[in-house]
């Protein structure tokens, strides 16, 4: 049976109407939910009954800047992921960004290329699979971090008994890297468990 991906939810929030309708058509294009608005003032209400996974915002609006957009996005919801994009960037205005957990700045005109690599890196960060692959990744690292918190190990634990690296474990539990046979192998040794065990309900 086929795993269904939810569509990741996606606002957009600038008040040049003509940027909101192409990175709307460009988002929507690359399969995403997406909603514009050229009034950053109906942030705080689409926030708290959209759903979203992910705000793409304006730094330079008339009514409220981004920073502030940010900080009432913030009060709503701790855990959306913000992309801030503005055509006048600056070091007071990254690091504000930065502080209210802003997960990348970007200088407008974008490269559409370079958008979609700091949306994929996003979307790992945050969890959320595209791909049948990604979701079959995520369900690995979530089965992988379950079986080892039940037997009380650590990740320094499991290196030593698999000789894979802190590291490339941790990765594989987050799903920011996909595991060879070999390892999951290794990992599946020494969790005491089968190989088959690690993909879940899948």
């Amino acid at each position: 049976m086929p795993v269904e991906i939810p569509a990741v939810r996606i606002l957009i929030v600038d008040d040049d109407r003509a940027i909101c309708d192409y990175m709307q058509t460009l988002l929507e294009r690359d399969g995403f939910a997406v909603k514009a608005l050229s009034d950053p003032t109906f942030v705080e209400e689409e926030l708290r009954t959209g759903g979203y996974h992910l705000c793409i915002l304006d730094l330079m609006m008339p009514k409220l800047d981004g920073i502030e957009v940010l900080r009432r996005i913030r009060k709503i919801d701790s855990d959306i992921a913000v992309v801030i994009f503005t055509g006048y960037p600056n070091l007071e205005s990254a690091v504000a960004s930065m502080k209210l957990d802003a997960v990348d700045y970007i200088k407008k005109p974008f490269n559409v290329d370079e958008f979609r690599e700091v949306l994929a890196r996003v979307m790992r960060k945050k969890g959320l699979a595209r791909t049948p692959e990604e979701q079959l990744h995520r369900v690995i690292g979530d089965t992988i971090r379950n079986l080892r918190k039940e037997k009380d190990l650590t990740l320094k634990q499991m290196s030593r008994r698999t000789g894979l690296s802190v590291s490339l474990l941790s990765q594989i539990e987050r799903a920011e890297s996909s595991a060879s046979i070999s390892s999951l192998y290794k990992i599946a040794i020494a969790l005491e468990s089968r190989i088959q065990d690690l993909f879940g309900e899948y």
